[in-house]
């Protein structure tokens, strides 16, 4: 599969991000802990030039532990400050905030030896469609200052958020990059919802996933579906559509339902803690 999306809003948010940088201390970018390196948005690298990094892999309950230990390791050896998350939950911001300061702590004294004292550090929150920004944001104010939802898309434009006397937020629309070297990284930010499902072969999409679980999380199938997984794709997809009662008219299965099925057990989660890569880079 050859999946590319790049709406021209998204240019425009990029210029936007361009020239805000330049008010920046910090910037923090979210990523999905199930495809970390693949929902990590390459020009942020180049856009946030020497500003102090961190890296935020949120939706951590929703993946294999053991590989979000693993990408933790991997990001921190990259250079950046790492925090796993489950946004929706408020009791971890403390530690953000805590991590925030450290990370710009050069920052805080040069301000102190200027005279300058308890202006906030500014960051700028950054990520893909769908990855849990406004749901962050949220939770960190404690209000509802942005809007959220499950679809991509959902934060058009620009906002500074005054958390706290320590921290300002300035949130960005969610945006991806031009084109997709790899094919496997668009699959894999289609499957955890952050290009449209409109633009989607679905069924080719589930087949890659019934792909990827039978090779590394044997048994995954067989649990939620009774599925022989012995079987071939095809003939799993239509075990799944058989187990859930997925038809069409004149009792035909239906595949595009089963297909929708699959992929909405693995975004909730009902499939299980799952990673779609590693740092060793096995690929989907």
């Amino acid at each position: 599969m050859n999946i590319q999306w790049y709406p021209g809003h998204m240019t425009k948010a990029r210029r936007m991000m361009q020239e805000d940088i330049k008010l920046i201390d910090i910037v923090i970018e979210l990523v999905d802990a199930r495809i970390p390196l693949s929902s990590k948005n390459p020009d942020i690298d180049s856009l946030a030039g020497q500003k102090s990094r961190m890296i935020l892999l949120n939706k951590y309950d929703l993946a294999d532990p053991e590989h979000t230990a693993e990408w933790e390791r991997w990001f921190k050896g990259q250079g950046f400050y790492v925090y796993k998350l489950d946004a929706r939950k408020g009791g971890q911001m403390k530690a953000i905030t805590n991590i925030i300061q450290e990370a710009c702590k050069e920052k805080i004294e040069r301000d102190r030896k200027r005279g300058i004292i308890n202006r906030p550090v500014r960051a700028m929150i950054v990520g893909i469609p769908n990855v849990g920004k406004s749901t962050f944001i949220n939770t960190y104010a404690g209000k509802a200052c942005t809007k959220t939802g499950n679809k991509p898309g959902v934060t058009k434009g620009k906002q500074w958020i005054r958390l706290n006397k320590n921290v300002e937020l300035l949130d960005t629309p969610g945006i991806l990059w031009p084109k997709f070297d790899d094919p496997a990284v668009g699959e894999r930010l289609a499957l955890i919802g952050s290009i449209k499902d409109e633009i989607l072969n679905i069924s080719e999409l589930s087949i890659r996933l019934i792909e990827f679980l039978k090779e590394f999380y044997s048994g995954i199938l067989a649990e939620r579906y009774a599925v022989d997984e012995n079987c071939d794709k095809i003939a799993i997809l239509e075990k799944i559509a058989e187990a859930r009662n997925c038809r069409q008219k004149g009792n035909v299965l239906d595949l595009d339902k089963a297909s929708k099925l699959l992929i909405d057990d693995f975004r909730s989660g009902k499939l299980g803690r799952l990673t779609l890569e590693f740092p060793q880079e096995q690929k989907i």
